[in-house]
């Protein structure tokens, strides 16, 4: 048996010259911060919108008492997205014409508004240059920049979308994108 392991083992390393003689494959486009930021948010777009959608008549599900249910966490999205879109766009706040509103339970305006609140970011972020993601913001009473608010936010929101995925699963629902 060892005899064997050596001969392959001498054969894969004749092999390695040929190998490394091969080109290597053109790099991908660098995407600058704000490509990456706009690209993760169209992600988390559809995933909170196709989650709203296949959760519909769940909403008011929660895994216990005191913790947030699944309406509560897209709205806390909405929140979120037009606070973000409302900071990068310089006003500091909820953008104009997007103040906090009651919660949405209707499953077809929640669906929308979650694609609309990412959209809002999407165009705040398109605006942006990297100087302009430099400017200092405050964000939850802390000091940050703009870059920093939309990192900040969007970490949160895949921890919420991890809890979305398990509130999913715990109904025995399958996210869109799994089956």
């Amino acid at each position: 048996r060892n005899t064997i392991g050596v001969l392959t083992f001498a054969s894969a390393l004749g092999a390695a010259p040929a190998f490394a003689q091969q080109p290597a494959p053109a790099p991908a486009a660098m995407s600058t911060p704000v490509q990456a930021m706009a690209r993760d948010m169209v992600n988390l777009s559809d995933k909170f919108s196709g989650l709203a959608r296949v959760m519909a008549g769940k909403y008011d599900w929660r895994p216990g008492q005191g913790v947030r249910s699944v309406g509560e966490v897209f709205n806390l999205i909405v929140t979120e997205n037009k606070m973000l879109a409302g900071l990068l766009a310089g006003a500091g706040g909820p953008a104009p014409g997007m103040a906090a509103a009651a919660p949405i339970t209707d499953a077809a305006a929640l669906q929308e508004a979650l694609k609309s609140s990412y959209a809002a970011v999407g165009q705040a972020l398109s605006t942006m240059s990297p100087a302009a993601l430099a400017t200092p913001v405050t964000l939850f009473g802390r000091n940050t920049t703009k870059e920093g608010a939309v990192f900040i936010l969007m970490l949160d929101q895949h921890e919420h979308l991890g809890q979305s995925i398990a509130y999913a699963r715990s109904n025995s629902i399958v996210p869109p994108w799994s089956k």
